[in-house]
């Protein structure tokens, strides 16, 4: 093994009974430990005042000697001492070595409680927990009646169920507890915070440390880790002393890096896991010492950088990576995100390594890198869903984050992500506050989605497969197809849950271990629940009156989905908005509906790994009440009228969707007016009749403005008042045009309808009789369109308006061509007129071409046969 060696010394115990360790092997006294030296500041503390900080290194001694030397202060007065640990494995290790310390059984002075399992007497004075157990009993009684003091240990890792923890005890303080004290116990805490917080003074304990040297080796990518971690092993093996302690980011690279290494074990070493879905049996063994003469290589996620002491580690091989759930308040989606450790870790991790004696720790990753690393790892509270926090909160009858203390405030986005949930979850009522199915949700103590699945399941009889699935949810999967991806669909892990046998048949390969757990996990539901259980052997033959996806769609009502494309390409829009795609084609590809439970996260198209199958019937059935019919009018500009679609939704689902004839309503009047003003006056059928009555007005408007002003600028301006009652009772523009001319009409008075014919008539009437429309479109010259033969005999130009203007002439030829256009028809005849003559004369030979026009007969036919002119 190469690399950059550096000689480092971690704050850390001498010897092996330290108090994160377990070692209920050992009898005889237990040797002073470093934090002995602080208890006396301790004690002042807390005599004195009512809160108080402690920092002390790993192995100081802390979380066992603290406890012992506290039980017996006067302010106490024979309560209780409940200390909270981040996680079970070590709660029950903590309990267990104080309660050896005492000579005792755990579960007399000393007990713990952690979920599913509680070892504690009538004699306990102190009891070991885990953080979400304060929560429950804070719930229950605010008082924490019989308790003297609360102790936050390892609170630097800042779990969520820490924070609300200590906020919901100082809120009980402050309301009902004045007497309870409370202490925050780290090794790598930002001690400054903390004290402010609390208002309390901080207690340093120096510790006894080692030297670890440390070795910088090069970066490796995740691909290649395990093959690199099994490689450094084998060296460490050859080179080093003592046991080895491996930090890995999860159980995939330890199953992968244990695989490359149990062929190459040299005799008398063994290989252990540790990490937190083991069994309990499998965890004591990966805690406790070596046989004489033997080593062991023990692979772990960060479980083992605190509370915990593995006896016999000399060596530390780091892989400087962690892997953390990541919420988004965007997608409303939590994915573990794999991330560089924080320097406060590194230092966690390499002073396992200088416990017993001199150590070593190689950490694979550059020493330039190591002064990039981030201090401290961000509280989980600002990355993680913090829809159990919220469901806790109200439970406590908090509704606002912003009542309670808070080393970090949860995020406001991420507050609203969870009180939106929850709300859809029948939680929280319209006011935010807890509803009576929200308080049975908070007893379940799993995640609130999980929560409102078992208990309305259990209702509708079909409780014992939601036991199945909320246990097939809480552990990692145990299905496997034949090339090592199986289909998304949790409708086999139920099936293969109840038959091992029937799920090997259909070439599926299954984590045995796994599937016990999970086995197990179901059960204990159901016997939380009431729910009546049934042996393994029979599972299999248990039927459900709902289906795997309609159970799921309780606790996913947000991810819910409908497929889009193809029945192949396997992409749904959910219906929160978000696209999301199954990772390969499979049955569930053709599903008109389904659920997705497990995403990787992407906000704009997510990876499905964990759905099912839903039938419309059941969103009927179950989601009926969150269906949301829209109705929405568009134009039709083929037809003048407003059309009605009508869609039934489901968040951004499309459930149904049907398209008619608006009916008369406000809407559609809206509609029709938003239409007109958007394409102009244009939009409305006007008649001809009407088009030229508007001309006419517009023409005497122009030359005397007691007429209405009619144009297109002034109508459009005043709508209001013209037109819109005009459309009441209507939803089409269609047979308008009658009602359009009378609004016009409208607009004269009396003297005006009199007057119009007179002064700006619709027509004129040529002196053969015929009737020509007048084109009034230029209201400064109207103009007539007439053919020349029968303007014979006329001397002067036709006028309108009381002979004040005169018409603009547009002559035309025979075939009704233009030849002239004027506006002196009798200078006309004397000029021009014998050019027109001249040219159309032989192309009109059938027609009159008199030699004076003013004085010859108008005539609208051509001549007789057998004249000439």
């Amino acid at each position: 093994m190469t690399g950059a060696v550096k000689p480092y010394s971690f704050p850390g115990a001498m010897t092996s009974t330290d108090s994160d360790a377990l070692s209920v092997t050992r009898s005889g006294s237990d040797h002073a430990l470093p934090v002995d030296e602080a208890i006396p500041a301790l004690r002042a503390a807390l005599r004195v005042g009512q809160n108080v900080v402690l920092q002390a290194p790993p192995g100081a001694g802390k979380s066992t000697h603290v406890p012992l030397a506290l039980l017996h202060e006067p302010w106490l007065a024979g309560s209780r001492i409940l200390m909270l640990e981040p996680r079970r494995l070590a709660a029950r290790a903590v309990a267990q070595r104080m309660a050896f310390l005492l000579g005792e059984r755990t579960g007399e002075t000393v007990g713990y409680r952690v979920r599913r399992d509680t070892l504690v007497g009538p004699r306990t004075r102190i009891e070991v927990v885990t953080e979400g157990i304060l929560t429950r009993m804070l719930q229950h009684d605010p008082t924490l009646e019989g308790v003297g003091v609360v102790i936050f240990d390892e609170f630097h890792e800042r779990s969520v169920h820490a924070e609300i923890g200590l906020a919901l005890a100082l809120h009980s303080r402050a309301l009902v507890r004045p007497d309870l004290r409370i202490m925050a116990m780290s090794a790598t805490l930002d001690g400054a915070r903390v004290a402010e917080l609390l208002d309390a003074p901080v207690v340093t304990s120096v510790g006894r440390s080692f030297p670890v040297e440390v070795t910088y080796m090069q970066s490796v990518d995740a691909r290649s880790l395990p093959a690199t971690i099994a490689s450094s092993v084998m060296r460490s093996l050859e080179n080093d002393r003592g046991d080895i302690l491996v930090f890995l980011p999860g159980g995939r690279e330890i199953r992968q890096t244990a695989s490359m290494l149990e062929s190459r074990m040299p005799p008398g070493v063994r290989i252990e896991h540790l990490y937190g879905d083991l069994s309990r049996q499998a965890q004591d063994m990966a805690i406790a010492p070596a046989a004489a003469g033997a080593r062991k290589v023990v692979l772990s996620t960060p479980i083992a950088e605190t509370s915990l002491t593995i006896e016999g580690i000399g060596v530390v091989i780091d892989s400087g990576l962690a892997r953390v759930p990541r919420f988004s308040p965007r997608s409303g989606m939590t994915r573990l995100q794999t991330v560089r450790i924080s320097r406060a870790s590194a230092d966690q991790r390499a002073g396992r390594a200088g416990r017993l004696g001199p150590g070593r720790c190689y950490r694979l990753w550059p020493e330039h890198e190591q002064h990039h690393l981030a201090e401290y790892s961000p509280p989980e509270i600002l990355q993680a869903d913090l829809a159990p926090l919220i469901l806790e909160l109200a439970a406590a009858g908090i509704g606002d984050v912003a009542e309670l203390c808070w080393l970090d405030t949860p995020p406001a986005a991420a507050v609203t992500q969870a009180s939106q949930l929850l709300a859809l979850l029948g939680a929280l009522g319209p006011r935010g506050n807890i509803t009576r199915h929200g308080r049975e949700m908070a007893e379940v103590a799993v995640h609130p989605r999980v929560a409102h699945m078992l208990l309305v399941s259990r209702e509708g009889g079909a409780g014992a497969i939601a036991c199945d699935i909320a246990a097939i949810l809480e552990e990692r999967d145990f299905v496997r197809g034949a090339n090592g991806t199986a289909d998304a669909d949790i409708a086999l892990r139920v099936d293969a849950l109840r038959s091992a046998s029937q799920a090997q048949q259909m070439g599926l390969q299954l984590d045995h271990g796994v599937r016990a757990r999970v086995l197990t996990e179901s059960t204990a539901l159901m016997r939380q629940l009431g729910i009546r259980s049934y042996d393994r052997k029979h599972r299999a033959a248990v039927t459900s009156p709902m289906s795997a996806g309609a159970v799921l769609a309780l606790a996913y009502p947000d991810r819910i989905g409908r497929r889009r494309g193809s029945s192949l390409e396997g992409r749904f829009l959910l219906r929160n908005g978000r696209g999301a795609n199954l990772t390969h084609p499979q049955e569930l590809s053709s599903a008109q509906y389904i659920v997705a439970a497990e995403l990787d996260g992407d906000a704009q198209s997510a990876r499905i790994f964990l759905a099912a199958s839903l039938t419309r019937a059941e969103l009927d059935l179950r989601f009926a009440d969150q269906f949301q019919t829209t109705d929405t009018t568009d134009w039709d500009e083929e037809t003048l009228t407003a059309v009605t679609h009508s869609q039934v939704k489901l968040g951004a689902i499309i459930l149904d969707e049907s398209q008619s004839r608006s009916t008369a309503s406000d809407a559609a009047t809206e509609l029709m007016i938003s239409v007109i003003r958007r394409g102009g006056l244009r939009m409305l059928p006007w008649s001809n009749a009407t088009l030229s009555l508007r001309k006419r007005i517009a023409f005497l408007h122009a030359r005397h403005r007691e007429w209405p002003d009619v144009s297109d600028d002034s109508l459009d301006a005043r709508l209001e008042t013209w037109l819109r009652p005009l459309l009441a009772g209507r939803a089409s523009l269609a047979g308008l045009g009658p009602e359009l001319d009378g609004v016009i009409n409208a607009m004269l008075d009396w003297r005006q309808r009199s007057e119009l014919e007179r002064l700006a008539p619709q027509y004129y009437v040529a002196p053969t009789g015929t009737r020509v429309e007048i084109d009034y479109s230029d209201t400064e010259s109207p103009s007539v369109a007439v053919r020349l033969q029968e303007m014979f005999g006329l001397g002067a130009t036709p006028a309108i308006d009381n002979e004040a203007v005169t018409l603009t002439l547009h002559l035309l030829s025979p075939a009704r061509r233009p030849v002239q256009v004027t506006r002196d028809l009798a200078g006309f005849w004397r000029s021009s007129y014998f050019e027109v003559r001249k040219e159309l004369r032989g192309r009109y030979p059938k027609h009159v071409w008199p030699e004076d026009p003013a004085s010859h007969k108008p005539t609208a036919r051509a001549k007789p046969r057998g004249k000439s002119t």
